[in-house]
């Protein structure tokens, strides 16, 4: 499992001609990323000097801390639903009934393969939000980690896009097409323009 592997051992894994992990699985590792910055920012923002923001860094925190769990459990979630579509398209299929156990265990792949990125970019949307919760209040040491939490978040979500289309096209089902499309259309486009506005204001607090 991804999550509980060695970055050395999983990046090798990566690197390497096997189809899994894949792109998927290093989208959810930059929400992860993302969120575990975000819960840094936090956890710097505490003390005396914070404690008029107590309530909103403590909530913050326990939410990053959870998107993290989340984010890891959707890397291993996406490797295992890439490795069912694999598997899918190896099944037999000399007779007719073979064909249609086939046809519809790769239409059950595929739409799982692509409703775990979906889950993803929610969960971007999500680590953006509370980074931009926390840019108001957050120790200006660390201000710049709110936008490389952002950036972190960006990139799970444009790359998990690319996963979702890719599996989307090969759907023949139209109404698993439809679904899919009105769960994650509009999402991730929602979700770079608020981490790209975060990330202009934390470069001009910073440069001011």
């Amino acid at each position: 499992m991804i999550s509980s592997e060695t970055i050395n051992d999983y990046l090798s894994r990566l690197a390497s001609r096997q189809p899994t992990p894949g792109g998927g699985a290093a989208a959810a590792l930059h929400a992860a990323q993302g969120a575990a910055l975000v819960a840094m920012v936090a956890r710097y923002t505490t003390g005396p000097k914070y404690e008029q923001h107590a309530a909103l860094v403590a909530r913050i925190t326990s939410a990053a801390d959870h998107l993290i769990i989340e984010a890891l459990r959707l890397a291993d979630a996406d490797e295992h639903a890439f490795q069912s579509v694999i598997d899918s398209y190896k099944l037999p299929s000399e007779t007719e009934q073979l064909k249609a156990t086939k046809a519809a265990a790769i239409r059950d792949a595929l739409f799982q393969a692509a409703h775990t990125p979906a889950q993803l970019i929610k969960v971007s949307g999500e680590v953006v939000d509370l980074a931009t919760e926390l840019f108001d209040v957050a120790n200006p040491n660390v201000i710049s980690d709110v936008a490389a939490a952002a950036d972190a978040a960006r990139a799970a979500a444009t790359t998990a896009r690319v996963n979702i289309d890719i599996n989307v096209v090969a759907i023949k089902d139209t109404a698993a097409r439809t679904r899919l499309a009105d769960q994650t259309d509009g999402l991730e486009d929602k979700v770079v323009l608020a981490a790209d506005s975060l990330v202009k204001r934390v470069r001009e607090r910073i440069l001011s």
